[in-house]
């Protein structure tokens, strides 16, 4: 068993492991890398495998930064079988063509050839196949099972079995208990694993806290007249500030104030949460509540309708994408309302490094967006409650209920600063041989 980091060691994003067993060659995963021009860059040279060799290709769930250059992989000869939950397929599809149209336009500005085209993405699809939690598929003589990482809707760890030997690949593991979707399941044993890392080093407000501190932002951009902005990503942050704002509304602890879904992604992978109500938490399918309805929404699908916010008198919320703030309809709300002192803004996911996002939260006075220096004076607010990423303590235990059984454990997807700490935390507090592998650094199981 040959186990090869192609993407995701060393970095949040780009996500990509090949794994060589029983005489077959599987991906886990094959992410868009992201957060900065060098990054973006790297999306372009050539897989480090040849992808006509690729038998089968596991997604853990349908982020960009573990689905984004899966179109490429096709173009570039893939013709294999990729597996994942139909909401992973499902929203997949939607993002994938979504960051085609983005792709597009930002290759035509640098003079590069497009990265795929939409041709490519129906070609993935063809060959993309749905299972089930806890339902094995035989790839040859190689077993994988996957199971509920509780990250976002339909999003998988996997357990791969062969040679003798089992190997667990954790995607995005969740910040649990979730909001809407069910927890993360704990698996019992394997030999290795590989551990996202992503807060590696942070432990994160408790989860209660999530709806409280809305609340406490939505109270204050009321009082002062202003608006609140929310970078959201498209899946799972935004469908998760609807479930809290419904229930803030449903119980009367917010006046009834517009807000705006202006993302028109957002809005078609909501209605695939809604094709997809089976995986969400027990208590919500009881309840029979329409959880991403109530007064005052507006989803606006449309660039007219977009534009049309701006003339709502405020207080109003507006949730838009992207989630940090490199691009999409957010940015326009940005470069009007980061001025206003009586605004807000408010970020509720990680803030990569090198991104306007994070040059806002870390205090900029004045940032760039399209050709502008736009002056940041509003009030800035971050809730680390609302990350879909399990923090410190969730992520060691998680891993601490397979400690008897593991070997060497593989510390990925994460800063440097987090992936180190989280070793030093899994070293200490677990007793288990752990390294943070380099990107392209191959070992043998």
């Amino acid at each position: 068993m040959k186990l090869t980091f192609c993407g995701g060691a060393g970095e949040v994003t780009g996500a990509n492991y090949l794994l060589e067993a029983g005489g077959k060659k599987i991906l886990i995963d094959c992410g868009m890398a992201q957060g900065s021009r060098f990054a973006e860059l790297q999306n372009f040279e050539p897989f480090p495998y040849d992808p006509t060799e690729i038998d089968a290709l596991f997604v853990t769930h349908a982020h960009i930064d573990h689905t984004g250059r899966i179109p490429k992989l096709w173009k570039d000869g893939f013709r294999g079988k990729i597996y994942s939950t139909a909401p992973t397929k499902d929203s997949s599809e939607y993002l994938l063509l979504d960051s085609e149209h983005v792709l597009q336009k930002e290759a035509a500005q640098e003079g590069y050839p497009s990265l795929y085209e939409t041709a490519d993405v129906e070609g993935a699809m063809s060959v993309w196949h749905n299972i089930k939690y806890h339902e094995t598929t035989g790839i040859g003589d190689v077993k994988v099972t996957p199971y509920n990482a509780g990250h976002i809707l339909g999003s998988a760890c996997y357990r791969i079995e062969a040679e003798g030997k089992s190997i667990v690949f954790s995607g995005d593991l969740g910040n649990f208990p979730a909001p809407i979707i069910q927890d993360t399941e704990m698996l019992a044993s394997a030999d290795f694993v590989l551990i996202e890392s992503t807060y590696g080093d942070r432990v994160h407000e408790p989860t209660e806290r999530r709806e409280q501190e809305l609340e406490g932002a939505i109270e204050r951009v009321i009082k002062t007249g202003g608006a609140l902005i929310i970078p959201a990503f498209a899946m799972e942050r935004t469908q998760d500030l609807l479930f809290h704002i419904n229930r803030l509304v449903e119980s009367k602890k917010i006046p009834h104030v517009p807000v705006y879904i202006d993302s028109p992604l957002a809005i078609k992978l909501t209605e695939v949460y809604k094709k997809f109500e089976d995986y969400f938490d027990n208590e919500i399918i009881k309840s029979g509540d329409d959880i991403f309805n109530f007064p005052g929404l507006h989803m606006t699908l449309t660039t007219e309708q977009s534009k049309e916010i701006n003339h709502v008198p405020n207080p109003k919320i507006i949730i838009a994408g992207s989630g940090m703030s490199n691009g999409g309809r957010i940015l326009h709300h940005e470069i009007r309302y980061l001025p206003d002192p009586n605004s807000m803004i408010l970020f509720v996911g990680y803030q990569a490094k090198n991104t306007l996002g994070r040059r806002i939260i870390d205090g900029a006075q004045e940032v760039r967006i399209h050709g502008e220096d736009v002056p940041v004076r509003c009030e800035k607010r971050s809730i680390s409650a609302y990350s879909a990423h399990a923090d410190q303590p969730r992520l060691l235990e998680w891993l601490g209920h397979m400690r008897s059984s593991v070997k060497k454990v593989f510390v990925v997807q994460g800063e440097e600063e987090s992936s180190m700490v989280l070793a030093g935390k899994i070293k200490s507090d677990l007793q288990l041989e752990t390294v943070v592998p380099k990107s392209g650094e191959s070992v043998v199981l």
